[in-house]
């Protein structure tokens, strides 16, 4: 097994910021992993503030972390929203399957923090 890498753990960590929940996620957002994303957005998003999601540190999203931003974009209150902030890693996968067009996705946490809640790019 040598020269393989050991898989990348997802972290979460949650804050808010002037009204807004960021939701901050490192590492790999696989089958395993997102119902701990998923868990983790469910909390933030029961505040009933606008949620960011920032993956910008994220190396790989699969279908099952797709399903979660989905899902929680469909639960956000009215002119609560959801935006998300991407990596290359995370862009791809959203614009494939069309998802930008349903969410609001952002190239970094301050414009995230500066566009309006329920906008989509």
């Amino acid at each position: 097994m040598s020269g393989e890498s050991t898989p990348r753990l997802l972290d979460v960590a949650v804050r808010t910021e002037n009204g807004t929940a960021i939701v901050t996620v490192q590492g790999e957002v696989d089958m395993a992993s997102a119902p701990q994303l998923q868990t983790a957005l469910e909390d933030a998003q029961r505040g009933g503030d606008a949620l960011i999601v920032d993956m910008s540190d994220v190396g790989f999203l699969g279908s099952a972390g797709l399903s979660v931003l989905l899902v929680i974009s469909e639960a956000a209150e009215p002119g609560a929203g959801l935006r998300v902030v991407v990596s290359d890693a995370v862009r791809r996968p959203i614009e494939l399957t069309g998802l930008d067009k349903l969410l609001s996705v952002h190239e970094s946490l301050p414009a995230a923090l500066a566009a309006s809640p329920d906008a989509t790019s």
